[in-house]
């Protein structure tokens, strides 16, 4: 394994150009099939910026792109904070609405699918539907997710970004308010290894000092 500093505008560059890139893109145009990207990491890493960067490059490259949070997707509070508003148990397996995000995201983008998108299902502030309308995402067209702990789910998707942080970093970098979520994320590191599942791993302790993880 090799580790190599790259500087931000590059690293977009290249996620751009690897995605342009993907089996089953083709070239711009009719019957192309849509792509799914997610960007993983701990809100500290931000990967919610990282996908935020990558719509206009992909677009200069002819994939027109649509972004969706996973923040967007939770289940009700009832069943989120069953266990309380600080359970990290509950964070790591309960929080994200797997289903509803195959059901409304993910799935319509299969081969022979309506390529109907729901940009975001619940406001977890409310805690109610969002009533957002559909996208539709033209062929070709690329859905890019952000959100923490979304590998090992099964997730259909044709890319997957890890924006890694160590221990440390991750610990300093975590609002007071949000400490009792590293357990969680201390379990997804033992349990799923986000760095060996992702297609691809970035170093991220310092954002401005992104480094990419080269596996033999």
């Amino acid at each position: 394994m090799r580790v190599r500093p790259i500087s931000p505008d590059r690293l977009v560059e290249l996620l751009a150009e690897r995605i342009a890139g993907l089996p089953g893109a083709g070239l711009p145009g009719a019957g192309q099939r849509w792509l799914r990207v997610a960007v993983d990491g701990a809100g500290p890493a931000r990967p919610g910026a990282l996908a935020d960067a990558l719509v206009e490059p992909l677009r200069l490259r002819g994939r027109p792109s649509f972004r969706v949070s996973a923040a967007d997707f939770l289940r009700p509070a009832s069943i989120r904070l069953e266990y309380g508003r600080h359970d990290a148990d509950a964070f790591h397996d309960l929080w994200l609405d797997d289903g509803a995000l195959l059901r409304e995201v993910l799935d319509p983008l299969e081969p022979g699918g309506t390529g109907r998108v729901l940009p975001t299902l619940r406001d977890p502030v409310t805690d109610r539907s969002t009533r957002a309308a559909y996208h539709q995402l033209p062929p070709g067209g690329v859905l890019l997710l952000d959100g923490p702990l979304l590998l090992g789910r099964w997730l259909p998707l044709e890319l997957t970004v890890h924006l890694a942080l160590t221990p440390a970093a991750l610990a300093r970098r975590t609002p007071a308010d949000q400490q009792w979520t590293l357990p969680a994320f201390a379990r997804y590191e033992a349990e799923t290894a986000p760095a060996e599942a992702a297609d691809l791993t970035v170093r991220m302790d310092d954002p401005r000092h992104p480094a990419l993880v080269e596996r033999p």
